[in-house]
């Protein structure tokens, strides 16, 4: 008897675990998807599939069964096409340690300075409608993107910054990627979106949308044309943002030298921005000076 009631305990327990991990799976996919095309996508593709299965089990449909079997295998490597942004997100993050809850990077300087340095450039920038393109490196590294512009590694001046975006200086075009108050290099280049619904966005939004989908990374754009400040992260733009909101985003999404808990942070992020998580509107925006 006692046998029997450990197998059975065994069993209530290897089931529980087998829930709690198919939920947090279902959980991080739509945390990935959330609020994105591929959302739709997912959602389309899941009605469809449960309303074949129904129909076949209701009115035992044989063939419709077999096929479903038999293109299974195909619809799962479509799956992988369909949503591979999202799943090299993914794999970035938990090679970063970001779905894991490891040790954050330091920023090498303190947050508020940072973000207060970062907020009177960009006004600056916003007023003069000199359009820029900085990425803010989180705890997935960006050296691959900094590799592909020309190498600073100098200290995070307001004037150094001005003079880099001013419309005739030579790194003006590309993104510049900073390290916490370090300016590593400018004139990179990053991945454009391959978002479809996002055709007619100008080439610095679609590249900070591609950066911030396949990193963690902040990415601060100046409109060259209308000088409307806008932040991307993880795959999300928050447009038209005052000097006071973003200051708030800043300070809510860069890490902090001894920061460790990345779900507290998190969490912080949540309660910042709250519901003011928008995806990008289609709209005219530059197209040159951007890449």
């Amino acid at each position: 008897m006692w046998d029997a009631f450990q197998i059975g305990l065994w069993d209530l327990v290897r089931d529980v675990v087998q829930i709690l991990i198919l939920a947090m799976l279902v959980y991080y996919v739509i945390r990935l998807v959330r609020g994105t095309r591929s959302a739709q996508m997912l959602l389309g593709l899941v009605v469809v599939v449960m309303t074949l299965i129904g129909l076949s089990i209701l009115f035992n449909l044989d063939v419709l069964s077999w096929l479903l079997g038999a293109v299974s295998v195909y619809v799962a490597v479509g799956l992988v096409v369909i949503f591979q942004p999202e799943i090299r997100h993914a794999l970035a993050m938990l090679g970063g340690g970001a779905l894991l809850g490891a040790s954050a990077s330091p920023v090498g300087g303190p947050r508020q300075a940072v973000a207060e340095q970062l907020v009177a450039v960009v006004m600056r920038l916003s007023r003069r409608r000199h359009g820029a393109l900085i990425a803010i490196e989180r705890d997935i590294a960006l050296k691959n993107f900094q590799e592909s512009g020309v190498l600073l590694d100098a200290p995070l001046v307001p004037e150094l910054l001005l003079s880099i975006f001013y419309p005739r200086a030579p790194l003006h075009d590309g993104g510049v990627v900073l390290r916490g108050d370090r300016i590593l290099a400018a004139r990179c280049v990053f991945p454009l979106t391959t978002r479809p619904d996002l055709e007619e966005l100008g080439t610095r939004h679609r590249a900070a949308l591609g950066l911030s989908e396949e990193t963690d990374a902040v990415v601060i754009v100046v409109s060259e044309e209308s000088g409307m400040v806008s932040v991307a992260h993880e795959g999300r733009l928050y447009r038209d943002l005052g000097e006071e909101k973003l200051r708030r985003y800043l300070m809510a999404l860069l890490p902090e030298r001894g920061v460790r808990d990345i779900a507290w942070r998190r969490a912080l992020e949540n309660f910042v921005l709250g519901d003011d998580r928008r995806v990008p509107e289609a709209g005219g925006e530059e197209g040159r000076h951007a890449q």
